[in-house]
């Protein structure tokens, strides 16, 4: 089995013969926290939406768990258990919290477990669902309704809807954009925790979550890959901090 439970040759996506993502070849080693960082319009978000199928590259590869994905269908992909957390208005505002966990459980349980009774079932998906509620520290939010939670507890309550499935590798998009100091050490302590025994790919536009969080990086500039390595190498690199300048001061975030 390859050290590499992604790998992408060669990615790229034109629109109307501008390439928002050009060559990129990315190599996300098995139980990484995978950082994609970059400036704005540096490809990112559309690299992601490649990945989990929500659009079709036009050319370049992508190999998941030694299996060529480039060309499956985004249900298909999800399937293999290569997941992007969903955004907030993926879950169901009005449902509980506990039921929003319970939804996702059903989604992942619905292929294998048809011929169960419904009332079994649900008992054994309510414990379930508290056991993810615990993971993410929303056992106390279990019974609130989804729009009156705070908005950090509702990234959390997406990470968890998103561990419901279970998935081998999972996509963050920008998990601690719009929180406070408070929520974002929370989200972090978080993901550290989910990331036992799976990979995490995540953009992140916060330079001291990444230095806290992430064992490698790749640095998106223009579309292409500017960098890759550990925080200390590439916040070193000079045409990083170049890219950076006016933007985000990447010493800023040692401090």
């Amino acid at each position: 089995m390859s050290d590499y439970i992604l790998e992408t040759t060669g990615l790229t996506k034109e629109f109307k013969g501008f390439a928002a993502v050009s060559d990129v070849n990315l190599n996300i080693r098995r139980g990484d926290i995978h950082a994609l960082i970059g400036p704005n319009g540096a490809g990112k978000t559309t690299v992601f939406n490649l990945l989990t199928k929500f659009l079709p590259p036009t050319r370049g590869c992508i190999l998941f768990q030694g299996q060529d994905i480039t060309h499956e269908a985004p249900a298909a992909t999800a399937r293999r258990g290569l997941v992007r957390s969903f955004q907030i208005s993926a879950t169901f505002p009005h449902l509980t919290v506990l039921e929003n966990v319970r939804i996702g459980l059903q989604r992942k349980l619905g292929t294998e477990f048809h011929f169960w009774k419904p009332e079994r079932t649900l008992d054994v998906l309510n414990s379930r669902a508290m056991e993810l509620l615990a993971d993410v520290d929303l056992t106390q939010f279990a019974g609130t309704i989804t729009s009156e939670m705070p908005y950090g507890r509702k990234r959390a309550l997406e990470i968890a809807t998103t561990l419901a499935l279970d998935p081998a590798m999972m996509l963050l998009d920008e998990p601690t954009q719009g929180m406070g100091q408070e929520d974002i050490a929370r989200v972090v302590d978080l993901i550290r925790k989910v990331s036992a025994n799976r990979t995490i790919v995540m953009v992140e536009h916060n330079l001291s979550v990444v230095a806290n969080l992430c064992d490698r990086i790749t640095v998106l500039q223009r579309g292409s890959v500017l960098a890759e390595g550990t925080y200390d190498e590439v916040s070193k690199n000079p045409q990083v901090l170049e890219a950076y300048v006016g933007s985000n001061d990447m010493n800023d975030a040692h401090h």
